[in-house]
């Protein structure tokens, strides 16, 4: 990765050696800064952000403006993929994203496609290009994608759900119909991922955001096997080079073994298991992510530095530790603290890598 000023990040996923833990934080180009809100309310709506490279470009790089940032990711949403197989996606204020035509019937599912990289989807191609010049190897860029699992949710129950009673409801009496729907996602998720890696990505993670909501058994037929399909079909070469994959399923850690047998190179964890334990759990076959409560960000200073110690320590010495939050940053954090905690992992994690 030699044309990369900053390859930590990308070591610490291949299990290399590294000065210090990389750090970087899910959603850390969003709302809780006021750059952010500027670009936002200058584009007038999320969609038009999300759609709009130049705009998208701006708000993916302003953390690490502000910010010594061991990675950038690429500013854009899972829903997407959805979005371009017409199932109308809109925004309504203060309740997060709505599908005007969620899928409830064979013929519904008859009807879905692989939309066009190059087509319904280049917008997100053209994003990914922009921002890898403009950061000019300053850091890797990270692409991304929801899980097949994760975006079936949306597009059964219509938007977000507290109970998965649409979506779940389908999967136990219409399996095939569920499968069906899971398996246009997988096809359409390698050729995304893909295409971001063809367009400047120097790494690629599978968001299983809902993944945490099933039984076991079900989280094997329905999301892993799934996400295997898709760590299988990817292009992990470029120039030469190896594009890490990172794999993270919120609730999910029961499963640390089974995720750890697909194939990736790393595991995002949250904050729900102690990282040394779940280190020893997968071994040397994967590097993690993770896993600080985002809420200790509503903290101080002093404590946001103890709870960083306190992760360096369960995970110990050596690499393949990637430092992040256990899910993405709330909106209401002081920008203060998050620097707060970029800073304490980089001090704190020397210690732990030997020179």
């Amino acid at each position: 990765m030699s044309d990369l000023k900053n390859d930590r990040f990308i070591r610490a996923l291949l299990k290399q050696p590294v000065d210090q833990t990389p750090v970087w934080m899910m959603r850390q180009a969003g709302r809780y800064l006021p750059e952010y809100k500027a670009t936002r309310a200058k584009a007038g709506d999320f969609l038009t952000l999300c759609k709009t490279p130049e705009l998208a470009t701006e708000v993916t790089i302003q953390p690490l403006d502000r910010y010594p940032l061991d990675a950038a990711i690429l500013f854009s949403d899972i829903l997407t993929i959805p979005d371009a197989m017409n199932l109308g996606l809109y925004f309504s204020e203060g309740e997060g994203p709505k599908f005007s035509k969620p899928i409830k019937t064979q013929a519904d599912v008859d009807q879905l496609f692989v939309p066009e990289m190059d087509g319904e989807l280049s917008y997100v191609m053209d994003a990914v290009s922009m921002i890898h010049r403009e950061l000019d190897g300053r850091v890797p860029l990270i692409g991304f994608t929801g899980s097949p699992w994760t975006l079936a949710t949306y597009m059964v129950e219509g938007g977000s759900s507290k109970d998965f009673g649409k979506v779940k409801g389908m999967m136990y009496s219409q399996p095939k119909m569920m499968h069906q729907i899971l398996d246009v996602l997988a096809k359409t998720i390698i050729q995304y991922l893909n295409a971001q890696i063809a367009a400047g990505a120097e790494t690629v993670m599978i968001f299983d955001t809902w993944g945490g909501a099933l039984s076991t058994r079900d989280y094997k037929d329905f999301s892993l096997n799934y996400m295997q399909q898709i760590v299988d079909g990817l292009d992990r070469e470029k120039d030469g080079k190896k594009i890490p994959v990172i794999m993270f399923t919120k609730g999910g850690s029961q499963w640390l073994e089974a995720q750890a047998d697909i194939g990736v190179d790393a595991l995002g964890l949250d904050w729900t298991i102690d990282i040394g334990e779940a280190r020893k759990r997968v071994g040397d076959k994967v590097a993690l992510q993770g896993n600080m409560d985002p809420c200790v960000l509503y903290s101080t200073p002093e404590r946001i530095r103890q709870e960083v110690a306190s992760i360096l320590e369960s995970y110990g010495t050596g690499t393949g530790h990637v430092f992040n939050l256990g899910h993405g940053i709330h909106q209401h954090i002081d920008p203060e603290n998050a620097g707060a905690f970029i800073n304490a992992v980089h001090e704190l994690s020397e210690p732990y890598h030997s020179k």
